[in-house]
């Protein structure tokens, strides 16, 4: 199993009601139920302010490298990650578990 975590800086000047923000949080929330790969799915809003914090969170989990690749690449989810390259930058980890 691999969990596949990602999380999400917004940009500077960039707010949580931003349209733009709104739209790929949406894009994101949904991806737990059109990609059949994703064992668990989970997303959010961080709810603490620290200096350090990141401000969005994936958390996912898949059986293995190719049911990743499979949503990597899921039509769903480039367009999603589309939406949030226009306002936040992110890091990625993929553990095996």
């Amino acid at each position: 199993m691999i969990r596949h975590l990602v999380l999400f800086k917004l940009n500077d000047g960039v707010s949580k009601d931003d349209e733009r923000v709104l739209a790929g949080a949406k894009a994101f929330e949904g991806l737990g139920t059109l990609i059949p790969e994703l064992r668990e799915w989970q997303c959010g809003w961080n709810i603490t302010e620290r200096d350090i914090a990141f401000d969005y969170a994936i958390n996912s989990l898949v059986a293995d490298h190719d049911a990743l690749q499979a949503y990597l690449t899921h039509e769903a989810h480039q367009a999603a990650a589309a939406l949030w390259r226009e306002f936040a930058t992110w890091v990625i980890a993929d553990i095996e578990v």
